[in-house]
């Protein structure tokens, strides 16, 4: 085990927290208030998960249950991190067009069981890949579109249509969402030993069966925030997925 669960781990964990609240808010980073309350839901949602999961993943109504709460938290996040307006539902569709299809090619192949020790984590890993494709590349692509509006307004006078004209402006900024990934993938072993390749050997696995697994891990990750950032784009560009401009109504 790496590390014991006893009074110091939750010590340390409480000096780490406070950490970096503090240096947030010495710096003005504008976020110390998010850091000690997304610390503090952390906590409160591995709890309850740790006692769910036991008997969630023994019975499919409430795996499937399990795993469409997933999805619909990952698309609150998203949705929300890219706008405050009714169209943040939206991001539905890049995460289920990310992670959806990379979990059935994987249930149809047999190489991850129906299982929900199985599932759970592996579907957990893809949607969240998949949420932070959509809203690296959401809030880039429409922040591009606020700051370079007047090039979007040549590019229409030019004869384009609204959609291509948006994507000429927006396309650069969007494809940033893929650079974690990327980094991710081209500094593994070198830099980072990430958690699925610890966790298999921990778990006894031998070194070459952990290198496989995260492996496969990172690839699929390229593929689903691929698919998300795509998509994404796409959807910012038609117009779906948009930001309300000041001074206007909140429905439009």
């Amino acid at each position: 085990m790496l590390l014991p669960v006893n009074a110091t781990l939750g010590v340390v964990l409480a000096v780490l927290l406070i950490a970096a609240v503090a240096l947030a808010a010495a710096a003005r980073l504008g976020h110390a208030r998010a850091i000690a309350v997304a610390g503090l839901r952390a906590a409160a949602q591995l709890a309850a998960v740790s006692y769910l999961i036991g008997w969630v993943v023994h019975a499919l109504p409430w795996l499937l249950c399990f795993l469409l709460l997933m999805f619909s938290v990952a698309v609150r996040t998203a949705g929300r991190r890219i706008t405050r307006n009714r169209t943040w539902w939206w991001a539905a569709v890049p995460i289920a067009a990310g992670a959806v299809p990379v979990v059935v090619l994987l249930l149809l192949t047999g190489l991850v069981p129906p299982r929900g020790l199985s599932l759970v984590p592996v579907t957990g890993i893809l949607i969240g890949g998949a949420l932070t494709a959509t809203v690296l590349g959401g809030r880039r692509a429409l922040d591009e579109l606020e700051m370079r509006h007047g090039e979007f307004e040549a590019g229409l006078a030019l004869g384009l249509l609204d959609r291509e004209a948006r994507m000429e402006v927006a396309r650069p900024a969007a494809s940033d969402a893929l650079l974690p990934g990327l980094d991710q993938t081209r500094t593994v072993g070198l830099v980072t030993l990430p958690g699925a390749f610890v966790g298999m050997l921990l778990g006894g696995a031998s070194p070459v069966q952990a290198g496989a697994v995260q492996l496969f891990v990172l690839v699929a990750l390229l593929a689903v925030q691929a698919a998300a950032c795509a998509v994404v784009l796409e959807l910012v560009a038609r117009g779906r997925l948009h930001r309300v401009p000041s001074g206007a109504a909140e429905g439009e």
